[in-house]
């Protein structure tokens, strides 16, 4: 679904990312490892039209949105979900979720989406009338991939979902995404420092470090040490 070929993004003199090349299959997930600085969040932001890559391709299902307005790549289906969340503190749960189907039309099949959301994640059931500051840090990223879901994505970007939250949490989380790969049949790049818990749910990983691609892992490759220490810290 997702191709970039020999993407480079720079800020001023910096390359954040210097000709990256990698694909993302329909209906799977794929990793982006890499410790910090190595480009990880860049990647996503090209992807999603939040930044604009100097060069290269940004390739969905064939056609190049490297250069299409952020709202328009969201229209053709693709939901990025930042590092910590980004949810709007100030609204409620419930408003926040409906703001991730503001761009449709159909009220009666939005609020069946946030019915499964709710369905989903029960705490943000019990909470739908809070605003979203109330709520622990792992409800808000619940909130914040429950957004995004409610779009009906095709293609999923999700930035470092584990970050700072307990382990139960975070498996909660990843399981999710396991789910709505096999159910929905929906597509995700997943970037993450913690490793483990990335391999842990994908299908194809790729190792960035210092904006270039270092490595790439098949789902069930073992791992060797050079690797794991270098660039994985397990």
């Amino acid at each position: 679904m997702l191709e970039l070929r020999e993407l480079v993004v720079a800020y001023g003199a910096v390359r954040a990312l210097d000709g990256v090349s990698l694909t993302a299959a329909k209906g799977g997930i794929t990793a982006v490892l890499g410790a910090n600085g190595a480009g990880k969040t860049t990647l996503l932001r090209a992807v999603s039209g939040l930044v604009r890559p100097r060069s290269g391709e940004v390739l969905l299902d064939g056609r190049d949105i490297g250069r299409l307005p952020a709202e328009e790549i969201t229209r053709l289906g693709v939901a990025h979900v930042p590092e910590s969340g980004g949810v709007i503190i100030e609204l409620t749960v419930e408003e926040n979720l409906r703001l991730g189907g503001l761009w449709r039309r159909e009220n009666a099949a939005l609020r069946r989406q946030i019915s499964e959301i709710y369905d989903l994640f029960p705490p943000l059931r019990v909470r739908q009338g809070r605003v979203a500051a109330t709520l622990s840090g792992g409800e808000r990223q619940m909130l914040a991939l429950g957004r995004a879901l409610v779009s009906r994505p095709r293609l999923l970007l999700m930035d470092e979902p584990s970050l700072g939250l307990a382990p139960r949490v975070a498996a909660q989380i990843m399981a999710v995404l396991r789910r709505q790969r096999d159910e929905q049949g929906l597509t995700v790049v997943l970037v993450e420092q913690n490793a483990r818990s990335a391999l842990s749910v994908a299908d194809h990983a790729v190792v960035l470090s210092l904006g270039s691609v270092a490595a790439e892992i098949a789902q069930g490759e073992a791992i060797d040490d050079r690797l794991r220490h270098a660039y994985l810290g397990f």
